[in-house]
């Protein structure tokens, strides 16, 4: 066994097997030649065994990547037919240097973005990040094989943990017929990939869309709700279901539609999972496991894997999974499973920009079921950016579309993490008429009908003040597409459908996450910290080294501690002010809430619904959604939302607190000057010091979103009780009594509730600001410590691994 093998099965957390690799003569050549059965052999114990496979699949592709030549279409070839990959399709690239993520800049030739050859950076990227990765498997496996001590067992931690993972979330919204699903599949250049249909077989559940890192299948994962959640929701609907039965309803009456809603979507959910079997069975024979045949993963609560060589193959058999197809005809599917699905993860092979990108289709603008919603909120969170897809014909007179934009803004950006927000208006070849045309003229007359458009959606767009709060006037952006063009090419050129400018925007977004300069750079600083250890020598001007990175460190918290209570004073102002315009406007909020004015004769069923939903109310289909406590807690996010997003930005180059953070120095390149006998310690110094300011603005991102929401949660919180009282009351009176209790409720608490608020946003804010200060202040002074007070000379000799380390880092930056 070589020292390539040895450092692989150590980087991939498998060094209990060197022993057995060793005995077989197992070398960096044998083991790419290694099948299943001789796997099997070799590691027997089924966990291993399965994570060695998948590892070594990962690493066979990565080296098929470096030899793969990459292809790109002849001109007038169509793209995007199914024998075509993405590769194809699309060149690889990952480039990690500063690119402009405007999805809008085209080549100074005007070709298409899609068409640039890149191969060149991405083969580059590919290799270097592979040597380095190899290169510090080797370096961890010298350490595994010395004694241990506190500065190997240091080192060992940061080279493990210089892999990254996290992804960048597209999420698209839409209502049903809008063109979500083709659209997905033209950005992805597979037009077969995902299923569509009629409008009546909208997608009815979760549908993530990512890359296949293990193997060259289209794979399918679904994942269910639990069979507790499923009973629980199957009594729900046997009693709607029940109810709609026994009454007589007056088809004129306002109320009709909501109890018509319910009873439907309760007899779709039970048609598509039971046949018509349901009608005659109780709900506890309907969770007898004969119902789940085929399906056992869901009463066992595991995913369930589908593997295919197509994607025309994988389409036809997830729509099962993904579509509420039980009103279409002439279909060979006689059991829906939609109900009972809670997302679907599809894995596409051979795809350069998602690799770390997901599209995610999300129907609604969340779900009646408690896990689906969680996970719609936890997804909405968490997006980076935000498709809105309507159809051209209508799309600025959309109302539909522009309610979930604005329903979900502050979820999208105060509240999450989103950074571009594009009004996508689809089927833009739908022009009446269009057949009587030439190619060149029709081109024209969609061409016209593009801009007419983009005008009167970017004028819908600037009177959506509140929209602005949360977001910059460089976060939007409106495209006029059409996927069937884009596969078809009668009418448009390929860049005209602008599914190229999507792509592109996908591309660059794939790009600024690649992980090669972050691992690269981080294993320079890493091999650097060694070979300073091994060759340091006892010197008196160590003392003055590392007493200047101390100033240093205590200098640059507190410019950063002053901005931080600076900010806080700042907040702890507009709060004040969002409290008593809070207290002020209780009697205009409740009445708006409460007295509706096109309130019809079911309102009450809507309101006895939000009151046992915690204050939210969720339509079945369409409508606005009700939430009594974003309501109530508006007046107090209004106060903040400007400051907040000053000092919070989703987008731009600033950073969290206003910059501040990265602004932090300990000035490593000014010390190399006067200390060039200590630069390979420095050089570690400055690429943790990055790499710790890059960690703590993804972490603060992810906790300004749980103090910003926290003004919502503890106004929730606090109506909980006159809740649970409302939703007691039956029969005559119903609604006058839950209007009567939620009012004396909010005015008997609102001189303390608003306050409570206020108070709640205060101390979780400082508690960030403190954890912020003390993780940069503790993590920089143990760096310092480690580089500079060890004594420890007994560290692997690495001067060959940092020479060619270093040799690629230089070329790595000089490609980008």
């Amino acid at each position: 066994m070589d020292d390539f093998v040895c450092g692989i099965l150590n980087e991939w957390h498998l060094s209990e097997l060197i022993d057995t690799f060793r005995d077989e003569g197992i070398d960096s050549e044998s083991l790419f030649e290694l099948k299943d059965e001789h796997i099997d052999k070799l590691i027997p114990k089924m966990g291993p065994n399965l994570k060695f496979k998948r590892r070594l699949n990962l690493l066979k592709m990565e080296q098929n990547t470096n030899q793969r030549i990459h292809h790109v279409p002849p001109q007038g070839q169509q793209e995007g037919e199914e024998a075509t990959g993405m590769t194809e399709v699309l060149p690889s690239t990952s480039n990690t240097g500063k690119r402009n993520l405007d999805p809008l800049c085209e080549s100074s030739k005007g070709q298409p973005a899609v068409k640039r050859k890149r191969e060149t950076n991405s083969v580059t990227e590919t290799r270097i990040l592979n040597s380095v990765k190899n290169t510090m498997g080797y370096v961890l496996a010298k350490l595994n094989n010395q004694d241990d001590t506190n500065l190997k067992s240091f080192l060992k931690t940061k080279i493990k943990n210089l892999e990254t993972g996290k992804k960048e979330l597209v999420c698209v919204f839409g209502k049903t017929g809008a063109g979500k699903t083709s659209l997905i599949n033209a950005v992805l250049g597979e037009k077969m990939l995902l299923p569509s249909g009629s409008i009546e077989a909208c997608t009815s559940v979760m549908l993530k869309v990512e890359a296949n890192k293990c193997n060259e299948r289209y794979e399918a994962e679904i994942e269910f709700i639990s069979p507790e959640e499923w009973e629980d929701e199957l009594g729900s609907l046997c009693r709607t279901v029940e109810k709609g039965a026994s009454e007589s309803h007056d088809k004129n009456d306002d109320d009709d539609d909501e109890d018509d809603d319910d009873y439907h979507e309760a007899v779709d959910k039970l048609t598509a999972l039971y046949g018509e079997e349901w009608r005659e069975k109780s709900c506890e024979q309907l969770m007898e496991p004969k119902y789940f045949k085929g399906i056992y993963e869901f009463l066992h609560s595991e995913q369930k894997t589908l593997a295919f060589e197509s994607a025309k193959e994988l389409s036809r058999h997830i729509v099962k999974y993904t579509r509420n197809g039980t009103n279409e005809t002439n279909t060979e599917i006689n059991r829906w499973f939609w109900p009972i699905v809670k997302s679907v993860t599809v894995r596409v092979p051979k795809n350069n920009f998602l690799q770390h990108v997901t599209l995610v289709d999300l129907p609604g603008n969340g779900d009646r079921n408690k896990s689906r919603d969680s996970m719609w909120k936890m997804i909405v969170g968490n997006c980076s950016t935000a498709w809105v897809v309507a159809e051209i014909n209508r799309a600025a007179a959309d109302k539909e579309s522009w309610d979930i934009l604005k329903e979900i803004s502050s979820q999208l950006g105060n509240g999450g993490e989103c950074r571009h927000i594009h009004f996508i208006c689809t089927k833009s070849d739908l022009v009446n008429g269009l057949h009587e045309y030439n190619k060149e003229d029709a081109q024209a007359l969609i061409l016209k009908r593009n801009m007419e458009t983009k005008k009167s959606v970017n004028k819908e767009l600037n009177k959506l003040t509140k929209l602005k709060k949360h977001f910059s006037d460089e976060c939007f952006q409106v495209f006029t597409v059409s996927s069937e063009e884009f596969f078809r090419g009668k009418y448009l050129s390929p860049e005209n459908t602008e599914i190229p400018r999507l792509q592109e925007f996908v591309q660059n977004l794939n790009d600024s996450h690649s992980e090669t300069l972050n691992y690269v750079s981080g294993a320079h600083g890493i091999l650097s910290l060694i070979h300073g250890a091994d060759s340091r020598k006892e010197d008196s001007r160590n003392k003055e080294v590392y007493e200047a990175l101390g100033k240093n460190v205590i200098l640059q918290t507190e410019l950063i501690k002053k901005e931080m209570t600076k900010i806080q004073t700042t907040f702890e102002d507009c709060l004040r002010e969002g409290v008593v315009r809070s207290i002020t406007s209780c009697d205009k909020i409740l009445s708006s809430f409460l007295y509706p004015r096109k309130s019809g004769r079911g309102f009450h069923k809507q309101l006895k619904k939000a009151v046992e939903n915690g204050g939210i109310y969720k339509p079945n289909g369409r409508g606005k959604e009700m939430n009594l406590n974003m309501k109530l807690t508006s007046s107090l996010t209004d106060s903040i939302d400007d400051e907040f997003r000053n000092t919070f930005p989703n987008e731009g180059q600033s950073g969290p607190f206003k910059g501040v953070i990265n602004k932090f120095t300990l000035d490593t390149e000014g010390l190399k000057q006067k200390y060039k006998e200590f630069e390979l310690q420095l050089v570690f110094l400055k690429s943790e010091e990055d790499r710790l300011k890059t960690d703590l603005e993804k972490s603060i991102r992810k906790q300004k979103k749980t103090v910003y929401r926290s003004l919502t949660k503890t106004i929730g919180e606090a109506m909980q009780v006159c809740y649970k009282k409302a939703a007691a009351f039956e029969g005559t009176g119903i609604l006058q009594n839950m209007r009567e209790t939620i009012e004396k409720h909010v005015y008997a608490s609102k001189n303390f509730m608003f306050e409570d608020a206020k108070n709640v946003m205060m101390t979780q804010l400082n508690d960030l600001m403190v954890e912020v200060l003390e993780t940069l202040q503790n993590t920089m002074k143990e760096y310092i410590e480690v580089s500079l007070r060890t004594d420890e000379h007994s560290v692997p000799d690495v001067s060959a691994e940092l020479e060619m380390v270093q040799k690629l880092y230089e070329e790595l930056l000089q490609s980008s």
